[in-house]
């Protein structure tokens, strides 16, 4: 049997007991790379045969581990951090096995994506993965397009140098709207700092990011068949403060402020 195993984003201790016991049991075991999966195999004294298995040779890697089950040998494949396959290596085997197949399960735990959505505070009831953007900033703007209108908070993941460029691409194609950075989570010195893509993220950027951000407004007419309270409300859920609310749903209907400003008393 197959296990793609998540491992701890941050903290060595989000790891699950089912984790453990695969990891423990496994023949082999097949990671992004080989040094920074031993600091998580050493804190919990497991030793166990190390193969690389990174974007550069994945199919290669495939091959190996293909060959592995066919032997009857238990193997395990994990990333350097999260859910292998999910913006890391891994779907490149999960396709050549279905192919041969060779039977695979999955170990599931921490993920990146999940805990920032959450730590960002922006509407989680329906949201979006692109993970990370292309290099080339025309690529990057085309494929940005495609998730122009989607009215559900989206999330990224960002190398520290690329956050400012994401950001002011994403400002480009999106307009302005509520976002939140997210950083070190599960570590000591996890943070999610709010922000406005037209505002940008201050400071120097370190660590690996997630940017989350909010969805497409509902169109105008829409937002105006809602109840004054409901309508204010729309704009609060996106991460505005209620003044600022009240203010862009008085100009959705072309009232004043003090006139919307009694139906946001309970809100």
């Amino acid at each position: 049997m197959v296990y793609f195993v998540a491992t701890p984003i941050g903290n060595l201790k989000d790891i699950t007991l089912r984790a453990l016991e695969v990891l423990r049991s496994a023949d082999v075991i097949f990671c992004e790379d080989t040094r920074h999966s031993l600091k998580l195999l050493n804190a919990y004294e497991i030793k166990k045969p190390l193969v690389a298995c990174h974007k550069f040779n994945e199919r290669a890697a495939a091959e190996k581990i293909i060959s592995a089950a066919a032997e009857g040998r238990q193997v395990a494949v994990i990333s350097d951090a999260g859910m292998p396959v999910i913006s890391d290596p891994g779907g490149l085997v999960c396709e050549e096995l279905r192919k041969a197949g060779v039977s695979y399960t999955v170990v599931p735990g921490a993920n990146a994506a999940l805990s920032a959505l959450i730590l960002s505070a922006l509407p989680a009831d329906k949201f979006a993965f692109i993970g990370f953007l292309p290099d080339k900033q025309g690529e990057r703007r085309r494929l940005l397009e495609k998730y122009r209108d989607l009215e559900l908070t989206l999330i990224f993941h960002s190398a520290p140098q690329d956050v400012d460029r994401y950001i002011a691409d994403m400002y480009a194609v999106f307009g302005d709207r509520p976002a939140s950075a997210v950083r070190e989570i599960t570590k000591l010195h996890e943070e999610a700092l709010p922000f406005t893509l037209s505002a940008g993220l201050e400071g120097e950027k370190r660590g690996e990011y997630v940017l989350v951000v909010g969805g497409a407004e509902q169109k105008e007419s829409e937002l105006c068949s809602l109840s004054e309270t409901e309508h204010i409300r729309h704009y609060m859920e996106q991460g505005l403060d209620k003044k600022e609310a009240i203010k862009r749903a008085a100009k959705d209907r072309g009232v004043t402020k003090s006139e919307l400003y009694k139906f946001s008393l309970d809100l």
